[in-house]
């Protein structure tokens, strides 16, 4: 290795990729299969991460939302709960998405494309503070006003948005393997201490 070489962050026994300099919040210089060639596949790539990102974190909450509500939604409005005997959330994996209502795939789809055309126009515009995922949309006003903080709030959404595409992974394949809901699985993550405690001990886990 050439003494002037940078070393990768993520993978510290190899040179960093050329196209990884830092810049974008996360760049922790991993690229091992040399995907990025150019700064149009890295922007490219930066852009359907930080999409699959948000949608997984919205996944992340609202899987095990799903199966703590769905059935106590469902018996209050006179429905059929979507989640199986197994408090399991309809998947690929699972089964049961034809028990969604047609209309709601309707509408998820229209939703989805209009920001889609709505991302890839600001995407291909001209304007000079834009950056992958910068959509504008901040209604509540929480988007920091210094650089400094706005790094840092970027690169906080791209830790949790890859921690969460890890975790919605492990719910589906949790959940096909083990055959129950993940609230099940693990509810010291989704359930209060004193009714995780019972069942643990009910089952067994405790004596």
């Amino acid at each position: 290795i050439d003494s002037d070489a940078i070393m990768s962050q993520a993978l510290p026994f190899a040179t960093r990729p050329l196209m990884l300099t830092g810049e974008l919040p996360g760049d922790a210089g991993f690229d091992p299969l040399g995907f990025a060639k150019s700064r149009e596949d890295l922007m490219n790539y930066r852009e359907a991460e930080i999409k699959h990102a948000r949608l997984a974190m919205l996944a992340a909450a609202g899987w095990p939302l799903s199966e703590l509500f769905d059935k106590k939604i469902a018996l209050a409005l006179h429905l059929t709960p979507l989640v199986d005997a197994s408090d399991r959330a309809p998947s690929i994996l699972n089964g049961g998405l034809g028990k969604v209502n047609p209309f709601y795939w309707i509408a998820i789809l229209g939703a989805a494309s209009a920001i889609e055309f709505y991302g890839i126009n600001k995407s291909k515009s001209t304007d000079d503070s834009y950056f992958p995922g910068n959509l504008g949309f901040d209604p509540l006003g929480v988007y920091p006003k210094n650089e400094a903080d706005q790094k840092n709030m970027q690169l906080a959404e791209i830790k949790n948005g890859r921690l969460a595409m890890i975790a919605i992974f492990g719910f589906a394949i949790q959940e096909f393997i083990f055959k129950s809901g993940v609230i099940d699985e693990t509810p010291f993550f989704f359930l209060p201490l004193a009714e995780t405690l019972k069942m643990y001990t009910n089952s067994g886990y405790l004596n």
